[in-house]
């Protein structure tokens, strides 16, 4: 990683022109105050714990979303969910300092189910929420406007937010849209290469600007299909956050998107956002 890496992200968040892209893994900065399930391996853990799927697909969490949804129905896999969701996550370090910056981001993207970064923002009164929702449950329909108090909104109340929360997979707040089964996100694939599932607000505000990667792994083909397709026609230069051995197709992504990796845990990151120190052997 190279010290001008980190001065380019920083004099970026600094003037709103880099776009936070959170993972799951964000919440694992705070383990010991996060009540949900923090990755995909621990959320399809608890959904197959509570009903037996087979046992090849235990492991995928969309897979076995998608044995729930056709042998227990769409509702149980809603309410499985809510019921993963339901303690309210308190917003750690980086959600703090997403909402600390003195120039807030335009958008924020956040591509997991809890309510953490939606808390942080509650202070905050001219933002809203934009929501992946799931065909099944809102068909024609692929997202949902919420404003700062959780009210149903339409998008063009969007166009005059001054901060945009983007949840493309949905959330548990304000009302429990979650995108998680093969069919979900069949219906989404089918339509993102065209831009459809993706909101036009937040296809203006990613023009020019640069994401910056944190808490994300691109190892499976959903997560790096999103993140492209989240990206198009944004800048040429990003960020990713990942610690230790990348996977060849993700090696294979970064190169392909102009994705710089940093190579250090995210907790380390953090922590020199807020302070500007970091280890000099890191930083070479």
């Amino acid at each position: 990683m190279h010290t001008k890496s980190l001065k380019e992200i920083s004099s970026g968040l600094t003037a709103g022109t880099v776009i936070p892209y959170l993972g799951p893994k964000t919440l694992l900065l705070d383990p010991e105050n996060c009540p949900v399930p923090a990755t995909p391996e621990d959320l399809v853990k608890l959904l197959t714990s509570k009903v037996s799927v087979p046992h090849k697909i235990r492991n995928n969490l969309t897979a076995a979303a998608q044995f729930i949804e056709n042998f227990k129905h769409r509702k149980s896999v809603v309410s499985l969910m809510s019921d993963a969701y339901a303690s309210s996550v308190t917003p750690n370090i980086l959600h703090r300092y997403l909402t600390g910056l003195s120039k807030k981001p335009l958008l924020i993207v956040d591509t997991w189910y809890d309510d953490a970064m939606s808390k942080a923002l509650a202070g905050f009164n001219n933002w809203g929420q934009i929501q992946g929702v799931s065909q099944s449950e809102h068909f024609g329909q692929w997202v949902m406007y919420f404003d700062a108090k959780g009210n149903v909104t339409d998008a063009a109340v969007a166009d005059v937010w001054d901060i945009i929360l983007y949840k493309p997979l949905g959330s548990i707040a304000p009302a429990n849209n979650f995108i998680v089964s093969d069919s979900d996100f069949v219906e989404v694939l089918t339509e993102i290469d065209i831009q459809s599932p993706i909101p036009d607000r937040v296809q203006e505000l990613r023009v020019g600007s640069s994401f910056l990667f944190l808490g994300c792994r691109f190892n499976n083909q959903l997560t790096r299909t999103y993140a492209r397709q989240v990206m198009k026609r944004s800048s040429d230069k990003h960020w990713a956050v990942i610690e230790g051995p990348l996977t060849r197709m993700e090696q294979k992504f970064i190169e392909e998107q102009n994705i710089t990796r940093i190579d250090m845990p995210l907790a380390q990151f953090v922590d020199w956002l807020q302070t500007g120190k970091i280890n000099l052997e890191l930083a070479a």
